[in-house]
């Protein structure tokens, strides 16, 4: 097995590790913890962090794993989730201390999907008021910082979880995104960000122009994180029909870039033009 520490794994190393034995979601867990203790004080990407929740999640997948009975495709994969992905009993504040701390009545669509996958769920990541900054400024939640220079900004909206993709906090990270919010953090922050079609990851309350989803350290584990994000759920009125996407096979590393075409949109008919460069 690979000697890279378990914190820094792929989420499909991990599943090949927990298929071998060679460790276990507690161990993983413990390792992402340990990661995050040694890192939050200089870049604050979480929220919600509650250790011995995830502990208890991964206690539950390791005893699935020792059965050789995993419940899904992410059993025992660490993964956090933007605060304003609404999880069960947890306010929702959005980044601002301008919401009223009310409990979600239920799961979001992408925290859902994630929890029947098996994914242990860490924590929630950080975010600007409203998602409405390109940083990690926020009334709520402390400044987040870019953990390849703690002076400058991860980007945003999905500040948090850009910082920690890259200070490996674990391998899977669950973002938003309607002008950037994926797109800028991955890019600030050295990892791969895909926002997807509008409506192919349900969300809810359903938003035009807002999509979730994977914000990864690799393409390969972005495409195993939407091969769960993008099954349906009758909530978002805007959700595209259920599609049979092998994620999986939608890219290869072999496969040449040569006659593969790119769509350049450079009039979105809103906001300043686009820049002749």
């Amino acid at each position: 097995m690979t000697k890279t520490a378990l914190h820094d794994l792929t989420a499909h190393e991990l599943l090949a590790g927990y298929k071998s034995r060679d460790f276990s979601p507690v161990e993983v867990t413990q390792a992402v913890l340990a990661q995050i203790k040694l890192w939050e004080p200089h870049i604050a990407a979480t929220w919600l962090l509650r250790p011995d929740d995830a502990l208890a999640q991964a206690r539950a997948s390791e005893a699935r794993w020792q059965k050789g009975e995993p419940c899904g495709a992410l059993d025992g994969v660490p993964v956090t989730l933007k605060d304003n992905i609404a999880t069960q009993g947890d306010p929702t504040p959005l980044g601002t201390k301008a919401v009223a701390p009310v409990p979600a009545a239920a799961d979001a669509p992408p925290a859902a999907r994630g929890r029947e996958a098996g994914a242990v769920v860490v924590c929630k990541t950080t975010m600007p008021d409203y998602g409405m900054l390109s940083s990690g400024l926020s009334t709520f939640h402390e400044i987040s910082r870019n953990p390849w220079d703690v002076a400058l900004t991860p980007g945003g909206s999905s500040a948090g979880a850009g910082a920690a993709a890259a200070a490996g906090y674990g391998p899977l990270h669950i973002g938003t995104d309607i002008g950037g919010s994926i797109r800028l953090p991955a890019a600030w922050c050295g990892i791969v960000g895909l926002k997807p079609s509008l409506g192919r990851v349900p969300i809810d309350p359903p938003y035009m122009g807002r999509a979730a989803g994977p914000m990864t350290r690799s393409v390969a584990d972005a495409a195993l994180l939407m091969q769960v994000l993008a099954r349906p759920d009758a909530r978002d009125s805007m959700a595209l029909p259920p599609q049979a996407i092998d994620w999986s096979l939608a890219w290869r590393a072999d496969k040449p870039l040569k006659g593969v075409r790119i769509g350049l949109l450079l009039d979105a008919g809103c906001g300043l033009p686009v820049e002749p460069a």
